[in-house]
């Protein structure tokens, strides 16, 4: 049966048509037999029937009684040869009516299905944030010249069927380091027989400031020989979690959502069991003691950013001798990367991309995520395996899991989050309605910055855009893909979603790619119902989705996700996981020449931007190991 309702073209009446026109043909046969095939016979006779009806009926219908029977014996005989003659054709006009109407309703079952599956269709991102301007109304472009260039370029390599040499790395020196962060070395002393006292650590942050805070603890621990606790983690206003109004209170409460809701707890203490001690929890006679009133709680502001070895030295281990227990509070990125000992190095290596592991609620639900973008049972590669272990290949694929669909996929990260816009100073295209907006957002969230723009000369934002201080808006981002050679059918995993002006924005990048697709996309409601109050649960996703994509594009370089995701790539990628990083310095020097540059100019310099980007170098001294893992401490070559 077909679909009730659906619009169809009118049937013709093939039986009422077929049927009339060979009851005339056949009549006007046999009348020609009768007059010894003379078709004017034929007519002349047919015009004196049609005479002699009419004057019966002029005259009261004498005779006709006698005249019908005749006919009717006449018709009765015609019709029998007619359909004599005709039924084959008959039966194959109704059988042909029948195959079409059964194939109609087939295609219309198999669209309908195919468009309740979430990526055979164009999936517009679903913004969290919905009260900033623009949203809902028409496009906010900076670059409507370039878009259209865009539009075309795209549109012309659909036809010549050109693929982007971006889902490779470009440079084949990135398959010759390989991860080994765990292995053991000479150097390597391992832990003491006796540990001196606790360190308790309370980390703040989203998922990835939580990440970095117990590497660096990890580090610190066996700097100081301590015993570490678990870590705990500071709910954070910047996500707007639910218990955020009580994050002076959360480190001292055995919460809900802690370091075992997203890590393995005993993973991550058998790894690490040969480098440092780690207890669960603090002994009984620690735990009601007042950090604060003993001396012993250490906050950001008593350690510097880029803390030594030396820093730690000098400021904890004295109260850690005197207490037998410190307490890092609000604990972020306060370790720096040199000078630091080989081995403390190895250690903050072997923590992340080793020592952490996900918890089964998290891998599942990305195995998931995963399988739905791809669409596929492919080969498992060593990001797969490391991230999802055999989750990602003991779900089966059913149900609305069973599409058709690509084999990859790009992940991009946009920073454009109404934080980062109102911080950044800068302008977007919104006009004024924009300016009063932002402005009144750093009045309420940005006091300090408020006090220190006030005593400082000011910068214009045309200035801020030239040096780089601008965050990518998602035109650009999609400026930026399309002249990789990107196709206008490639499909894009958007991580975070929570983008500033929410539709307005996202249209120029949809318009070029509309098969972009978030994790709310992917997953249903009851799939992510166990997630919805925990944003560095949600924050796991993204990672998984990012880290495992065949190309990672990043459009804010200083982000703690994409100088996690990208560091993960290149320790366990094999040389086969690019990253795609444009500088938003040149980016801004380039986008300055819209009004009169060609597409070829732009697509050749933007291209030369990602390359450069794509450099294989050590990593440079006071570098992230987190992002930059090519070094002796964390990789071999």
């Amino acid at each position: 049966m077909g679909k009730q309702g659906s619009l169809r073209s009118p049937r013709p009446e093939y039986t009422n048509f077929g049927v009339s026109f060979g009851a005339k043909d056949s009549q006007s046969r046999s009348l020609e037999t009768q007059q010894g095939g003379d078709a004017f016979v034929g007519r002349r006779v047919s015009s004196v029937d049609y005479k002699w009806d009419k004057d019966a009926l002029l005259h009261g219908l004498r005779n006709v009684p006698t005249k019908l029977s005749a006919c009717k014996g006449v018709c009765g005989v015609k019709r029998h040869i007619w359909f004599r003659n005709h039924l084959q054709s008959m039966v194959l006009t109704v059988g042909l009516m029948v195959f079409l109407f059964l194939l109609d309703s087939l295609v219309v079952s198999v669209l309908d299905h195919a468009n309740s599956l979430p990526l055979r269709k164009s999936i517009k991102p679903k913004e969290v944030r919905t009260s900033f301007v623009n949203e809902g109304n028409k496009p906010v472009q900076m670059y409507d010249r370039l878009m259209n260039l865009a539009s075309s370029a795209l549109a012309e390599k659909e036809f010549r069927q050109d693929s982007s040499n971006f889902w490779e790395e470009q440079n084949h020196q990135a398959s010759l380091w390989r991860p080994c962060a765990n292995r053991k070395s000479r150097t390597n002393l391992g832990k003491t027989k006796k540990s001196i006292g606790f360190i308790l650590v309370s980390a703040n942050g989203g998922l990835n400031q939580q990440r970095v805070a117990v590497c660096n603890a990890v580090a610190v621990a066996s700097l100081l020989n301590a015993t570490l606790v678990i870590p705990k983690f500071l709910y954070s206003n910047v996500w707007k979690d639910p218990r955020s109004n009580i994050i002076a209170i959360v480190y001292l409460s055995t919460a809900n959502y802690q370091f075992g809701d997203i890590y393995q707890e005993e993973h991550f203490m058998n790894s690490l069991k040969d480098d440092i001690n780690i207890v669960k929890e603090l002994p009984s006679h620690l735990k009601s003691l007042d950090f604060k009133a003993i001396g012993s709680q250490i906050t950001d502001a008593d350690i510097p950013k880029e803390a030594t070895p030396a820093d730690y030295l000098k400021t904890v281990l004295p109260l850690l001798l005197k207490n037998g227990v410190v307490h890092f509070l609000g604990y972020g990125n306060r370790l720096g990367f040199d000078p630091l000992p080989f081995e403390l190095q190895r250690l903050r290596c072997k923590c992340n991309f080793h020592s952490l592991k996900f918890v089964p609620k998290i891998k599942h639900a990305g195995s998931l995520l995963i399988k739905r973008i791809r669409n596929n049972d492919a080969a498992r590669s060593m990001l797969d395996k490391q991230l999802l272990g055999n989750f990602i290949s003991n779900i089966p694929l059913e149900g609305k899991d069973l599409v058709s669909g690509p084999s990859k996929y790009i992940a991009l990260h946009l920073r454009f989050e109404v934080d980062m816009v109102a911080y950044s100073q800068c302008e977007f295209g919104g006009g004024e309605d924009e300016r009063k907006e932002l402005q009144a957002y750093r009045e309420s969230h940005f006091p300090l910055l408020i006090d220190r723009l006030k005593n400082s000369t000011p910068v214009s934002p045309t200035e801020l855009r030239k040096l780089g201080r601008c965050p990518l808006t998602p035109e650009e981002a999609a400026l930026v893909l399309a002249a990789l050679g990107f196709k206008h059918g490639t499909f894009i995993y958007l991580a975070g979603s929570r983008i500033y002006g929410g539709r307005s924005r996202m249209s120029p990048l949809t318009s070029l790619y509309p098969n972009l697709v978030t994790k709310e996309d992917l997953l249903s409601p009851s799939e992510l119902a166990p997630f919805r109050n925990f944003s560095s649960q949600l924050a796991a996703l993204d990672f998984i989705a990012c880290a495992t994509a065949n190309v990672f594009a990043i459009t804010d370089s200083g982000s703690q996700l994409s100088s996690l995701v990208s560091g993960f790539r290149t320790y366990y990628g094999g040389g086969r996981a690019p990253n795609l990083r444009p500088s938003k310095k040149w980016l801004a020097a380039i986008l300055s020449k819209n009004s009169t540059m060609s597409w070829d100019t732009f697509e050749k310099r933007t291209r030369t931007m990602i390359e450069k980007g794509q450099n294989v170098d050590m990593r440079g001294y006071g570098k992230s190991i987190y992002r930059q893992p090519r070094c002796p401490e964390c990789m071999c070559k």
